[in-house]
C-alpha cells in the first residue's frame, strides 16, 4: 500500500479505536477493553485514578460507572499524528452520567480531553497510555462517586 493510503488507513483505524472505547463503556461490554488497550496499558485518569494493566483499566471503569443507569461517551476532533507503529492521537470528549434518583440530581457531565500513546501490534491498533484531561464539568458529581468515597 502506498505511504499516504497507510496513513489515512491508520488515521481511520485509530478514530475507530477510540469511537470503540466509548462504545464498550456505554454498552457495557467491559470484555472489549482488551480490543482497545494493550495488555499493559497504562492510564491517567486524574482523581479516579491511575490504572496499570488492561484488567485494572477495566475493573476502575466498571466500578465507576457500571452501576449507573446510563452513560453517553461523545468523542470528536480527533487529531492523529502517525510515526512508523506508532502515534499519538487525540480528541476531545463529552461524557454524561445518568443514576436515576440521586439527591441533588440524575445527570453528571464531563467534557475533556485524551491524549494516548497507540501502537500498531498484530491484531490492530491499541492504546498504550491515556491521559485524561477534564476542562469542565456540571450537574450533581454524586452520580459518579463510588459508594465510601468522600
Amino acid at each position: 500500500m502506498p505511504d499516504d493510503l497507510q496513513a489515512l488507513a491508520d488515521r481511520l483505524e485509530i478514530g475507530e479505536l477510540l469511537a470503540r472505547y466509548s462504545t464498550a463503556l456505554d454498552d457495557r461490554e467491559w470484555e472489549l477493553l482488551t480490543d482497545v488497550f494493550l495488555p499493559d496499558a497504562e492510564c491517567d485518569y486524574g482523581s479516579l485514578g491511575n490504572p496499570h494493566g488492561v484488567d485494572e483499566i477495566t475493573t476502575l471503569v466498571r466500578g465507576t460507572i457500571g452501576d449507573l443507569d446510563a452513560t453517553q461517551h461523545l468523542v470528536g476532533n480527533v487529531v492523529v499524528s502517525v510515526r512508523g507503529d506508532e502515534a499519538t492521537a487525540e480528541c476531545y470528549l463529552i461524557s454524561q452520567h445518568i443514576r436515576q434518583g440521586t439527591p441533588g440530581g440524575d445527570h453528571y457531565l464531563l467534557g475533556g480531553r485524551y491524549t494516548d500513546r497507540v501502537v500498531r501490534t498484530p491484531a490492530g491498533w491499541r492504546i498504550a497510555h491515556r491521559t485524561l484531561h477534564r476542562m469542565w464539568t456540571t450537574g450533581n458529581r454524586d452520580v459518579v462517586r463510588r459508594p465510601g468515597a468522600v
